[in-house]
């Protein structure tokens, strides 16, 4: 059995090639296992709509807390972008959708209740992980907006605004969760 050599510890090895996938896509799926991650630590399930008719995923809940039903579920649409910094400052930053999108994400009264979730990456690839021997940070960060009733604006594109206090985690998920379960919104 022969072993691999192993670098230097004082070392970093030579960063590997990466895929030739286009930085859009490679956005859409940071974000779906970003997702995943707090699906996960929530205790929900997902569930991919197909086709997706403007819905990216069903996230769903269940609950002995929960009124309505013994299980609830959301809709989501993921949007990604690294034209905002991390952190942005402010209550909120700008996020800009077309209109088709914000038609589906505005639509009220519904039976099924849809969020928004904006994740900002890091322009370069290289920076989107860090990987350690006790934890894998995904960066940067996602924020969410229910945006039942929101006017279209513009002609083709309106912008919308994004609270930055509404960092999307698990505990975010399950707060959003626990508010339709007890029959109101996210």
């Amino acid at each position: 059995m022969a072993l691999a050599a192993q670098p230097d510890p004082g070392t970093h090895p030579a960063p590997s090639p990466r895929g030739a996938l286009a930085t859009t896509a490679c956005m859409e799926t940071l974000q779906v296992g970003y997702l995943h991650a707090v699906a996960a630590a929530a205790g929900c399930t997902l569930s991919q709509p197909f086709p997706d008719n403007g819905i990216d995923w069903h996230v769903s809940h269940s609950a002995p807390g929960h009124t309505v039903d013994d299980e609830v579920t959301i809709k989501v649409q993921l949007k990604a972008t690294y034209q905002i910094p991390p952190r942005p400052p402010g209550p909120a930053f700008p996020f800009t959708l077309d209109n088709a999108h914000l038609v589906k994400l505005a639509r009220t009264p519904v039976a099924v209740h849809r969020i928004l979730v904006v994740m900002l990456v890091p322009r370069a690839r290289d920076d989107w992980l860090r990987a350690r021997h006790d934890g894998l940070d995904l960066r940067h960060c996602c924020y969410w907006t229910n945006l039942a009733g929101h006017p279209v604006t513009g002609r083709r594109r309106t912008t919308v605004r994004i609270p930055t206090t509404r960092v999307f985690d698990d505990r975010a998920l399950c707060a959003i969760m626990g508010r339709v379960g007890a029959g109101g919104t996210p």
